[in-house]
Order: C-alpha cells, then sequence, then structure tokens
C-alpha cells in the first residue's frame, strides 16, 4: 500500500544569495494533519525557508511540493489559491479598518468578490456569515467593531491567524506567532493555534521552546541551512547534537 502523499514535501532545497548559500539541501515531508515546528538559531535560514514556501524568494535548486504539486517558482498567490496560507512574524493587519472588515476582505478575495458599490446580496450574507464564523474562531467576537490598530499585541496575532484562515488553505504557516507576548498572551495563543488548526497541517517557526513542545507533534532542527534532525519534540530535547547546536539549557519541556 503506497504511503500517503505528504501536506508539504522539502526535496533538495537549495538557496543561495550571491556566492552565500542560506538553505542547502533541505529535505522534509510533512504529512497532511501534522503540526511540526522549525527551531534553530538566529541566522539558520528559517525565515529564508518560509520565504521560499510561500513564493516570495525564487529556488536555487530542488523543489517544494504541496500536496504533490509543484509550487516552486509560482507567485504568491496563486500558491495562496492552491491551499497554502501565511502569517508573517511582523504583525500584518489593515490598522484603520475594524476587525470584521480585516477579516471580510479575506472572505471577499477567496470568493472572488471586489469591493464595489454593486455586489450579490446573497453572496454578501453568505461572506459576512463566513467572516463571524472565523471571528468566533479566534475569539475575537467582542472586538468586531473595534479599529484592528486599537487591539492588543496578541490580539492583533489572533487577528493575523484569523486572516490566514479566510483564504480556506489547509496548509498553515505560522512565523513565530507568539514572539513578543506574555507568559499568559502565550498560553492563550497556543490554545487558539491548536483549535483553529484542528484537521489541518501546521508548519511554524517559533523560538519558544514551551509553545513546541505544548504544540507540535514533530520538530526539524535547522542550523547553517541544514536539517540537523527531526522528531518528537522529547527525542529533539533529548538529542545530545541537537543540544550542543541549539537547545543548550532550554532542552527540558
Amino acid at each position: 500500500m503506497d504511503a500517503p502523499t505528504p501536506a508539504l514535501q522539502f526535496v533538495g532545497v537549495t538557496k543561495s544569495f550571491g556566492q552565500v548559500s542560506v538553505i542547502r539541501g533541505v529535505t522534509l515531508d510533512v504529512p497532511a494533519g501534522e503540526r511540526h515546528a522549525v527551531i534553530g538559531p538566529n541566522g539558520a535560514g528559517k525565515s529564508t525557508l518560509f520565504n521560499l514556501v510561500s513564493g516570495l524568494f525564487p529556488l536555487t535548486e530542488g523543489d517544494i511540493r504541496l500536496k504533490g504539486r509543484s509550487i516552486a517558482g509560482q507567485p504568491p498567490h496563486r500558491i495562496n489559491r492552491s491551499g497554502l496560507a501565511r502569517s508573517f512574524q511582523i504583525t500584518n493587519i489593515f490598522h484603520r479598518l475594524s476587525v470584521f472588515e480585516n477579516l471580510r476582505i479575506g472572505m471577499l478575495a477567496r470568493h472572488g468578490i471586489r469591493y464595489g458599490l454593486f455586489r450579490p446580496v446573497a453572496r454578501l450574507r453568505r461572506i459576512n456569515e463566513e467572516t463571524r464564523e472565523i471571528l468566533s474562531l479566534v475569539r475575537l467576537d467582542a472586538r468586531a467593531d473595534d479599529m484592528a490598530g486599537d487591539l492588543t499585541y496578541s490580539e492583533q496575532r489572533a487577528l493575523e491567524i484569523g486572516m490566514t484562515l479566510t483564504t480556506g488553505a489547509d496548509v498553515i504557516l505560522l512565523d513565530e506567532p507568539t514572539a513578543g507576548m506574555s507568559r499568559d498572551e502565550t498560553a492563550r495563543a497556543v490554545d487558539l493555534i491548536r483549535d483553529v488548526t484542528r484537521g489541518k497541517t501546521l508548519l511554524m517557526v517559533e523560538h519558544d521552546m514551551s509553545v513546541v513542545f505544548s504544540l507540535c507533534d514533530r520538530v526539524s532542527v535547522l542550523v547553517y541551512g541544514e536539517i540537523l534532525a527531526t522528531d518528537t519534540p522529547h527525542a529533539i530535547s533529548a538529542n545530545r547534537e541537537v543540544q550542543q547546536a541549539y537547545l543548550g539549557e532550554e532542552a527540558a519541556p
């Protein structure tokens, strides 16, 4: 019996900027429904890897496959339509629009409806209903009419996650979703991410090891652009090579 096609595959992925090689032959399979973290020291190439997956950077060599189909060389919007959505390390929202409108913009784009005076009322009603569902999912119902710029930092991160969900993607990339949060905010963010990615595939970059250990099924350690190890969080924490290269005293969950 053939093994299921992974949701996301990296096949000998290499990225160089001039003479500088940043990603060096990364090969990795992320099965459908898995929550997978990429960790590593600063400068390891984590953000570059995300930029390659989401189409912001072209590959130098290798291939990236989404549900078995190559997405190498495709622009970000086409990759998004294929079922992959990404949030960024720096919050990327429309500060002068309401929380509801931020989410509805994504819904309108998903349904191929542009802003204008004349829109089908029935379709717009359905879009509003779907927007409210996402609003509830990311626990921002009470802030629906508030300006996005007035949200707390953790609420803005929740809104950005909601914006990735409006695309309908089933492969979600989150780049340091809990960066800059307090311990309580981080705990709430972990619960939120666990809820909204249920049944989806998650690939995330995260520095907070407590988040990685509590949330992810497997972890890949990226060091100098190469995958040093891929395993369960607890196996990674016990890996001596990983401890020496990155985790050190942070290894204990």
